[in-house]
């Protein structure tokens, strides 16, 4: 441990602001790990909890999934990705609209990996 560092989050969400304020440790020494790359290490680390890990979650239920052997999971996280990359492809204003709409009907979601162009070609 190199240092401790205090974050300051105010957020306003319909209209009612609330301000959270979290701690954290690294072993990034002062010279190297000044506030401005402190803070910018935390945003790309919410940037990719909040664009895969949390999608992956609640569209697909990933924390839920009972699966631990061999290297299942492994490739259901990679069959999520290529789900999550397929629907965010689509006109729908949110995974899980897209998600229901391809439940619904399950000939656009086969259709979509017909339009997939093949790597073996």
């Amino acid at each position: 441990m190199a240092q401790v560092f205090r974050l300051v989050r105010e957020r306003t969400e319909r209209g009612e602001t609330t301000i959270e304020v979290v701690y954290g440790i690294t072993s990034l020494g002062r010279v190297v790990g000044d506030a401005a790359r402190l803070l910018r290490l935390s945003r790309e680390h919410w940037g990719i909890e909040n664009g895969l890990h949390y999608p992956r979650d609640e569209t697909f239920r990933e924390d839920r999934c009972r699966v631990r052997r061999g290297n299942a999971p492994r490739v259901l996280a990679s069959v999520r990705n290529v789900a999550l990359h397929l629907l965010r492809t689509t006109d729908h204003p949110s995974l899980p609209a897209a998600t229901r709409e391809m439940v619904a009907r399950p000939e656009l979601a086969v259709g979509m990996l017909k339009t997939v162009p093949s790597t073996s070609e």
